[in-house]
């Protein structure tokens, strides 16, 4: 299909559907001012400067109409989102009013934008390279804490400032390779390359580690309470929620099917999942519901297996326990017994849940360093594996051999930035962009 083109004016709704006080149309390309100036009431778009809010009405210039009163904000090129002349309406925010005026600017010569195309155009004039433009798309999902300051961070460049440093370091070695094959007569000594890309791919592995950590805090985890019946998942999962959520009663066997419920822990996004208890069964129905208990816990990013401590310990289920975190519940109560591999805690007096909060916290993101970027995304993880491959090949190979993949390891690098890469490539990224951004 191939990249839209650049010389367009591009306009669309930049606010989300339905009513709301404000809403917002960008319009964005090549004479977009003088466009904007035919249906503007008010001072002439195309002589204000960048930056400047004025007070006018939008109007059909056909009709002579009266749309909307509106604000105008203008942007200059370079200096505008898109790197072009741009603005953006700011009117009352019904969704009558917004389709009247993207209506009466694609009469006056605007097309509609792609979804993402002003992003798009941000990217193709250089405004941002393609890990920020992922990085918007991020921010714009973002759903919990975690996934705001991640997405921020990569918009901030965080991560582009890593990989151009990396990129740099490789850029001079291959050089200096390159000039003691070449020039054999100019006496340039020979490289000790270990020296030079250890250290790089130290810092490629450091940002590999951290992409577990990276996918949970931008798409949540999946934690599954699993237990004996009655040994207080339910009564867990409501305390962890702040409300009931789940039916609580002394009858075991009460849940026989799982229940999820969203919550956010330490800023990161998971779902809880409260499955049925674990226990040798004749009842078909309850050796279904356990089966499935079982299979969720396989499945989860974590999984808290309960047991009532006021109780004689009961055997442990078929669980995959590096993943796995054990509870002692009903920690109110006289203790049946105590192991310190459990966390003691009281669903009915609180004591023992923030500590269960900071060690779940802590086992879903591991040790990924915090205030620094995570890779949350997998075209990010995979091109750094690509470039790790190459670089450990570049290591264990003559010297006459490793410039070819250092040159790899830069072109897997460089990808992520956005360079040597494919319109097919650039098309996915943008893909799932909403319109108006």
């Amino acid at each position: 299909m191939g990249l839209p083109s650049l010389q367009d004016i591009i306009a669309a709704i930049a606010t989300p559907p339905g009513r709301g006080a404000v809403g917002v149309v960008r319009v964005s390309g090549p004479g977009s001012l003088e466009l904007v100036g035919k249906l503007w009431q008010g001072k002439d778009p195309s002589r204000l400067p960048g930056g400047r809010f004025t007070f006018g009405k939008v109007c059909d210039p056909r009709s002579g109409e009266v749309v909307d009163e509106a604000l105008l904000l203008v942007f200059r090129a370079p200096h505008s989102y898109t790197g072009q002349d741009s603005a953006e309406l700011q009117t009352h925010g019904s969704p009558a009013v917004l389709r009247r005026v993207l209506q009466v600017l694609f009469q006056n010569g605007a097309r509609p934008a792609q979804p993402g195309e002003f992003t798009l155009r941000a990217y193709l004039n250089g405004r941002m390279d393609l890990a920020q433009a992922e990085a918007v798309l991020s921010l714009v999902e973002a759903e919990s804490e975690a996934a705001r300051r991640q997405a921020l961070r990569g918009l901030s460049a965080g991560l582009s400032k890593r990989i151009r440093a990396l990129s740099e370091g490789l850029f001079d070695l291959l050089a200096h390779i390159q000039a003691w094959l070449d020039y054999p007569e100019e006496g340039v000594e020979p490289v000790e390359v270990a020296v030079r890309l250890e250290p790089v791919l130290t810092e490629v592995r450091r940002l590999l580690a951290t992409a577990p950590a990276g996918r949970i805090a931008s798409r949540g985890a999946r934690v599954a309470l699993v237990g004996a019946p009655n040994a207080g998942k339910s009564s867990l999962l409501n305390a962890l929620l702040g409300y009931e959520r789940a039916i609580v009663t002394p009858i075991p066997g009460t849940t026989r099917d799982y229940l999820e419920a969203p919550l956010e822990v330490g800023g990161v996004p998971v779902t809880a999942i409260d499955t049925a208890g674990v226990r040798e069964t004749d009842d078909p129905v309850e050796r279904s519901g356990v089966e499935r208990a079982l299979q969720i816990a396989q499945e989860a990013d974590l999984v808290l297996y309960l047991a009532d401590q006021s109780q004689p310990k009961p055997p442990p289920p078929p669980l995959p326990w590096p993943r796995t975190l054990r509870v002692a519940t009903k920690a109110d109560l006289p203790p049946a017994w105590q192991d310190e591999a459990f966390l003691p805690v009281s669903s009915l007096t609180g004591m023992g849940l923030e500590a269960l909060r900071q060690e779940v916290h802590r086992r879903l993101l591991g040790e990924a360093p915090q205030g620094e970027i995570w890779i949350s995304n997998e075209r990010h993880v995979e091109a750094l594996r690509r470039a790790e491959a190459h670089l450990q090949a570049a290591l264990e190979a003559p010297l006459d051999l490793a410039g070819l993949s250092i040159e790899m390891a830069l072109e897997a690098l460089s990808e992520i930035l956005g360079k040597n890469v494919s319109e097919e490539v650039i098309e996915r990224v943008f893909r799932n962009f909403c319109v108006g951004k």
